[in-house]
């Protein structure tokens, strides 16, 4: 379909879905509609098949999981012309309400900012008239956690808190890639995985110059983790998001503009509300390490090895062609997650686990400078707080093995005085904000300290 008629659709609407037991897959249907005609999606989402078949009654549940499934992946495709009418296909609750009309407003918050389409931010569902019946209770709170693996030092830390804090978690990943078979292979525990595939036409429409940007893909992710866990009689799914996932990179048109919105304490309450009161689940997902910063989560990470010849926080390292390549070294994460683990490992395991010293490399010297407040604001990335890259530069510069490296001693003299003396009262070690974590599993990050 040409562009230009993709810029004149009106509505975005979800025809049906239908899922297979026997397959474990799951097609949602989209559509874009406008005076031109209509523009049609398919995607289709594979669940792991359990050993034994489900119940009726786990398979009632699972629908109900499902129909938000099925709303909240809509994302991909409405951003292809972001009309501004969406009309949802069922009648839904309060709290399922909310959650859709926070995913396609503040989960692509970001997307309007780049493509300024303010419109976007102000986006409300049409939602069907009708009663929705109330769901069977689903208690899943007592049985084994499945615990979310992206392949980085975050979903690592919860894995090994989760195993030695005795809850036996069970390894989930969408669409694992070579880094993550690879962890899970490092951890030894029966991982589960899931599989995603986007309606190819998307692909040519993006090609072809249709509106494209950053979608809130942590709540499509974790919303076919609990359809997983809940297909395979499993418990909560435990999440690796901390408290820096919150705080906005910059506010446009009076809304914050937050690239990790849908990693953040407010999505994540959204989305545990409008599971129980769609779904009927107790204790469907939280984040274990939301009360942690992200430089408390590293100093947690050097606690554990296992995983150093196969742990990777950049993105950019899976579209590089070699690839046993897991980190590209010239990236905000890479910058960050390298700077915030070197005070609390020797160097030359910090070294090891990167393939290369960017705290030796000058050419690094900018995109530091960014990640520390000295110019411009916080990139676009999963990056900790400016707070914390000034805290974990302080105590670089106390420590001989990194004093003299040239970045460090560059960074030290572009630092405002200030932001020093925000960094000797910091408490980003000390455990804050807004949590969900259940009270029988607060006390698993213990078992790494």
């Amino acid at each position: 379909m040409p562009n230009e008629q993709l810029r004149r659709m009106d509505a975005f609407t979800f025809p049906s879905y239908a899922f297979d037991p026997a397959t474990g897959a799951a097609s949602f249907d989209y559509a874009l509609t406008g005076p031109d005609g209509e523009q049609r999606f398919t995607e289709v989402i594979t669940l792991p098949v359990p050993a034994t078949p489900p119940s009726a009654q786990t398979l009632a549940t699972l629908g109900r999981v499902l129909e938000l499934l099925h709303v909240v992946a809509g994302v991909s495709y409405y951003k292809a012309a972001a009309p501004p009418r969406l009309v949802l296909p069922t009648p839904l609750g309060g709290a399922a309400a909310a959650l859709v009309t926070a995913v396609y407003t503040k989960g692509l918050a970001e997307y309007a900012y780049r493509n300024q389409l303010p419109h976007v931010l102000e986006l409300r569902p049409e939602v069907p008239a009708g009663e929705v019946p109330p769901p069977r209770v689903y208690d899943d709170s007592d049985r084994r956690p499945l615990s979310a693996v992206g392949g980085g030092k975050d979903s690592i830390v919860s894995l090994e808190a989760l195993r030695r804090g005795g809850f036996d978690p069970v390894p989930f990943s969408v669409n694992p890639n070579h880094v993550i078979v690879a962890v899970n292979e490092a951890s030894g525990l029966p991982a589960l995985a899931a599989r995603r595939r986007l309606d190819p036409v998307l692909f040519d429409l993006n090609a072809a110059g249709a509106r494209n940007g950053h979608i809130p893909v942590t709540a499509i992710n974790s919303l076919i983790a609990v359809a997983t866990a809940v297909l395979h009689g499993l418990g909560p799914v435990v999440m690796s998001n901390e408290r820096s996932a919150s705080d906005p990179n910059l506010i446009w048109n009076g809304h914050e503009i937050n690239h990790q919105w849908s990693k953040g304490v407010e999505a994540e309450g959204l989305l545990r509300a409008a599971l129980a009161g769609h779904a009927g689940l107790t204790e469907p997902y939280f984040s274990l390490l939301r009360p942690l910063s992200e430089l408390h989560i590293a100093r947690l990470f050097a606690t554990i090895d296992r995983y150093d010849a196969v742990v990777t926080s950049c993105n950019a390292a899976f579209k590089l062609r070699d690839a046993s390549a897991r980190w590209c070294r010239d990236c905000p994460k890479c910058r960050f997650v390298f700077l915030a683990m070197a005070p609390f490992m020797p160097r030359e395991r910090v070294v090891g686990i990167f393939g290369g010293d960017l705290l030796a490399d000058e050419t690094q010297i900018p995109g530091y400078r960014e990640l520390l407040g000295v110019d411009g604001h916080k990139p676009f990335e999963c990056v900790g707080e400016v707070e914390e890259s000034v805290v974990a530069l302080s105590l670089l510069a106390a420590q001989d093995q990194w004093r003299d490296a040239p970045v460090v001693r560059a960074l030290v003299d572009a630092v405002p005085a200030a932001a020093w003396s925000t960094a000797a009262t910091s408490d980003v070690f000390t455990p804050a904000g807004p949590h969900h974590v259940p009270a029988a599993y607060a006390k698993a990050l213990d078992t790494l300290t």
